[in-house]
């Protein structure tokens, strides 16, 4: 009964605010409105409304899950500080980060449904019952990995809320193994995402083993950048104060995790291009173009400027430190990160193909619909989360117990009735 009323209470801090509140939350609607659209689309003609063909059979869908996967990875950084190195300021808010992992996992989660076109096919991902043959099949495992994540994250976060709502002390014994494990679940699922890639060596631009570690890097850089500017909004907006210290220190943690992922990327490029092999056709058409076709050209150079750019000004404590530029900046950080994971690692992995072919790719306007949609969801999902987790750790949400005078005039009006 306790855990019921935890439930509605919740949700009803969810969904109550203000005028901007509803503002915001109807604008996301709109878009997840196209996404049902595009998804009925998609399902109703099969995938020939996608612009994906038999030369690039992986596009937008799957550059926007890989990207996503490092977000979802990256509450890492809030709990590991948190835990381990008994971060006050960080322990207080800890349970926003992983409100943050659990809408990221959700999202991956609703990007393969997309690209898989056939959602009622989803059991062949399952182990055992399923057609891929588990544990060979890495699709399977990238399927047990974030659907563990997804769990571990939802029973840490809603176990410690429901905690603070009804008085009750943590049990530290079953509390903090979830952390722990979750806290080495969350380097898994991007490493497992990492090998879903680099174990192809038909594919030459994905098929070495700096992947994961490249994979990690920009989730440890991308994803506290978003988390940054979540925390911003939320002391903004909300009665949660969160110290400057918080910020502090992801600032220096996406700095740094930016910096290693610049380094590993000018490591890919000297190795790749200097001896410039027929395998290194892939980074070639994405840095140059190849025979005219280059729309790829753009977006490695966007991302590239704005990584290196945003790096630079971090570097500099003064605007590390300005927690009104820095939102700015971990954004520049993000936008560039998302275009290199996405649209400059999946994309070039498939262009050319193993037998040299080249085709252009541009998602068409479903796709465009359904990842706005999976985007506009994700987020609809972590403002009602954290609007209701900011009420439970406030004390607004908690559980009122009925007081004796309440209760005598309950079993009055009992009794005369």
């Amino acid at each position: 009964m306790r855990f019921l009323q935890f439930v509605v209470d919740y949700l009803k801090a969810g969904f109550t605010g203000g005028i901007l509140f509803w503002l915001w939350m109807l604008f996301l609607l709109f878009f997840i409105m196209l996404w049902g659209y595009g998804e009925y689309v998609q399902i109703a003609n099969g995938m020939i409304v996608t612009n994906l063909n038999d030369q690039v059979s992986w596009g937008f869908y799957l550059a926007n899950f890989v990207f996503m996967v490092g977000v979802a990875a990256a509450a890492v950084t809030v709990v590991f500080p948190a835990y381990v190195y008994k971060h006050k300021e960080l322990h207080r808010i800890v349970v926003l980060g992983e409100m943050i992992a659990i809408a990221a996992v959700v999202m991956c989660l609703l990007f393969v449904i997309a690209h898989m076109g056939r959602p009622d096919r989803l059991w062949h991902l399952l182990p055992v019952i399923g057609i891929f043959n588990f544990p060979h099949a890495m699709l399977t495992w990238d399927v047990i990995v974030l659907n563990g994540y997804l769990l571990l994250n939802i029973i840490g976060g809603y176990y410690y809320l429901y905690k603070k709502y009804s008085g009750g002390e943590i049990n530290k014994s079953f509390y903090l193994p979830v952390v722990y494990i979750a806290i080495v679940w969350a380097l898994s699922i991007h490493t497992v995402t990492a090998f879903l890639i680099n174990t192809m060596p038909a594919r030459p631009m994905w098929f070495h083993s700096m992947m994961p570690i490249k994979f990690i890097t920009t989730a440890f850089a991308a994803g506290p950048s978003l988390i940054i500017v979540v925390f911003l909004l939320v002391r903004r907006f909300t009665p949660m104060k969160i110290a400057d210290e918080a910020f502090h220190l992801l600032s220096q943690i996406v700095v740094w995790c930016l910096g290693i992922a610049l380094f590993l990327t000018m490591s890919e490029i000297v190795t790749e291009l200097y001896p410039a092999t027929e395998h290194s056709l892939g980074l070639q058409y994405l840095m140059f173009g190849h025979n005219g076709l280059n729309s790829l050209v753009p977006f490695f150079w966007t991302a590239l400027s704005l990584m290196v750019g945003s790096f630079i000004l971090l570097l500099i404590p003064r605007i590390r430190k300005n927690l009104t530029l820095l939102p700015f900046v971990c954004i520049a950080a993000f936008v560039g990160i998302w275009i290199e994971k996405g649209m400059g690692l999946m994309l070039p992995g498939v262009i050319p193909t193993p037998v040299g072919e080249f085709a252009e790719y541009t998602p068409s306007h479903i796709e465009l619909m359904v990842v706005g949609g999976i985007w506009a969801i994700g987020f609809f999902l972590l403002t009602f989360m954290l609007k209701g987790a900011v009420a439970v750790l406030q004390g607004e949400v908690r559980y009122r117990t009925k007081t004796s005078k309440q209760a005598v005039s309950e079993q009055q009006a009992e009794a005369a009735t």
